[in-house]
């Protein structure tokens, strides 16, 4: 028999990448009462990751507690980035309503339609918040006609249709429910999910069932398995069956139980149905798992997660300057730390190579999922090498299927022909085009293949005045070539220190990656030549010292800035015969075949 739990409400926060979720969350904490000012200190208090904070972006999901008179609330910050769509999925198993935030001026964008659909696949009833209403450029009635059409194209029924819509601004801790009303506080907030988010219903008299969702790590104690109490309840001490997905089954003890109680977890003895929990001593727990009760065990439905697009090879870093930076430098060491992400990111796969034992195949929902697992690993001391990446397709009807994405660009007038070109020449389909205030706002269809790259042509194009997001669409048949890098590059044929002579000569030839007195080897691209051909370069090459006065011996040597590749761009700008080298403290572009006679048979050879 199941019961609703008044005295608890699970609320996730969903919306697009920069609609303000991480601020919003932070107005609640302020103004909940609950913590002093020297708790608080600085913005987005729940982007705890140095990464996060780095870039500005929520990339894993954190969960806190807000006790308001007598109830709790569960609140889940969830990330906006599409690559990180896998926290997202997981996360609203977890919760019996949402908040779903659209930015007053840009309005419903690829992630908004995501994080839409999946809320509705778990049966979540939103409350739609307008955030930044203090934009100068703010249409919040346009957004919130944006927001019902969108409602209405995922079939939604009546019932869903009548959501509850709130004006708010994270920024300024302000929220209403009428824009004629002036706003003062963010109560308005508060109150509506305390009236139209349901409270989880449970079965607080049946057997123990809890799924795992999911998992955080301690030196001390080991795997930490999170997520809610469905039915009856668990007890610290209490034996308990840990039940796979696959049918097997461990039995185990909870050793430590904690819930969720503001910034941080309290330890308790016994947790009830509908809270969510954090549980210790289960060693073989993982997502998806159901803690189930010892006596008569039920699991639940596991968790599905959309499959990867995007497909990597990582491999051990083998050039000369190999073992210079890092720490972990074996094949041993990258398979292990590998295996230890799978345990925690469910939307990432791993696969080792049949023939190369010191290669493996880690396929992830986007660039800047993969980019981001790479950044954590060069900061924890690994050094590896990585191949362009390359998109997952598929077979259906005996015809091969590629995944498409859906593209919004917003740029200004004057860019539009630029950008219908650049996309246009990916074998992108325009479906949309509008005018936003001083904008043009595009939408696209386009291989995900296409968006390899793009970004930084973009922006060269647009002067750096595009606005560009996109999403998982669909797999749909193969749409046909795209057009490679159209530039060589330049490689070392030296191993050395690279000098101010030699550069000032190669810079007519292109752009440069590096700087003079920067360490190279022989088989590094330097940088990118101005025609199609790879041209080997010697950067190391010294002025030749006599002893007859030169009438050039007083003439300066002025370098152009090296162009600076970050992890990203590094990925994106490689070709099939080349690699990205990451470590600790460099990021270097190289050939797979370091000689130049060994480029050469083996082009001869694919010919």
């Amino acid at each position: 028999m199941k019961k609703r739990v008044d005295s608890i409400r699970n609320v996730a926060i969903i919306a697009h990448v920069d609609h303000g979720k991480t601020t919003l969350v932070d107005q609640m904490l302020r103004q909940s009462g609950l913590f002093r000012a020297s708790e608080l200190r600085g913005e987005r208090i729940l982007d705890s990751n140095d990464l996060e904070r780095e870039r500005g972006i929520t990339i894993l999901a954190k969960n806190i507690a807000l006790q308001l008179g007598g109830t709790k609330i569960n609140i889940i910050d969830t990330p906006g980035h599409a690559d990180f769509g896998g926290e997202v999925e997981r996360v609203l198993k977890m919760a019996d309503g949402a908040l779903l935030l659209v930015d007053a001026a840009e309005g419903v964008m690829p992630q908004t339609r995501f994080v839409l659909r999946k809320a509705f696949a778990c049966g979540l009833l939103p409350i739609v918040v307008i955030n930044k209403i203090d934009r100068p450029d703010a249409r919040p009635m346009e957004v919130l006609n944006g927001v019902f059409d969108l409602f209405v194209e995922l079939d939604a029924d009546d019932a869903t249709l009548d959501f509850p819509t709130i004006y708010a601004s994270g920024r300024d801790g302000i929220a209403t429910t009428d824009l004629s009303i002036p706003a003062k506080d963010i109560r308005p907030l508060y109150d509506a999910i305390l009236k139209h988010v349901p409270p989880p219903e449970v079965a607080p008299d049946a057997p123990l069932q809890m799924l795992v969702v999911t998992l955080d790590y301690s030196d001390y104690v080991g795997r930490i398995g999170i997520g809610p109490v469905v039915a009856g309840k668990i007890r610290k001490t209490q034996r308990v069956a840990l039940l796979k997905p696959d049918g097997k089954r461990f039995d185990s003890t909870v050793k430590q139980l904690y819930t969720f109680d503001r910034l941080g977890r309290t330890e308790t003895t016994e947790v009830n149905a509908g809270d969510i929990c954090a549980v210790v001593g289960l060693d073989e727990v993982d997502i998806g798992d159901t803690i189930a009760d010892f006596d008569s065990p039920v699991a639940l439905p596991p968790i599905k997660v959309d499959e990867p697009t995007l497909e990597m090879i990582f491999r051990i870093n083998d050039s000369p300057f190999a073992g210079q930076d890092g720490t972990y430098v074996t094949s041993r060491q990258l398979r292990d730390r590998l295996m230890k992400e799978l345990e925690s990111n469910v939307a990432l796969r791993v696969r080792p190579d049949a023939e190369k034992r010191d290669e493996f195949h880690v396929a992830g929902r986007g660039l800047l999922h993969l980019s981001i697992l790479l950044e954590n690993m060069r900061r924890e001391g690994y050094e590896v090498s990585v191949g362009k990446p390359r998109v997952i397709t598929r077979e259906v009807n005996g015809k091969t299927h590629e995944p498409i994405e859906y593209l919004v660009i917003e740029v200004p007038p004057q860019s539009v022909g630029a950008v219908m070109e650049l996309v246009g020449n990916r074998r992108g389909e325009c479906l949309k085009m509008d005018a936003r205030g001083e904008l043009t706002h595009t939408e696209f269809t386009i291989p995900a293949r296409g968006l390899i790259g793009l970004r930084t042509r973009l922006m060269t194009a647009t002067s750096g005045e595009a606005i560009m997001h996109h999403n998982f669409f669909d797999y749909q048949p193969v749409r046909g070539g795209i057009p490679a890098r159209v530039n060589g590059v330049m490689v070392s044929v030296e191993t050395g220190r690279a000098t101010a002579y030699a550069l000032d000569n190669l810079q007519e030839r292109g752009v440069l990656f590096i700087g003079p007195g920067e360490q190279v080897y022989e088989g590094q691209v330097v940088g990118e030549h101005c025609r199609d051909n790879d041209l080997p370069v010697n950067v190391c090459r010294e002025k030749k010292l006599t002893n007859v006065r030169s009438a050039t011996a007083e003439k300066g040597i002025i370098l152009k800035p090296p162009r600076q590749l970050t992890l990203e761009l590094a990925l994106e700008y490689i070709e099939d015969d080349e690699l990205v080298e990451v470590t600790p403290r460099a990021i270097r572009l190289r050939k797979i075949f370091l000689k130049e006679n060994d480029r050469k048979r083996y082009a001869r050879q694919a010919q």
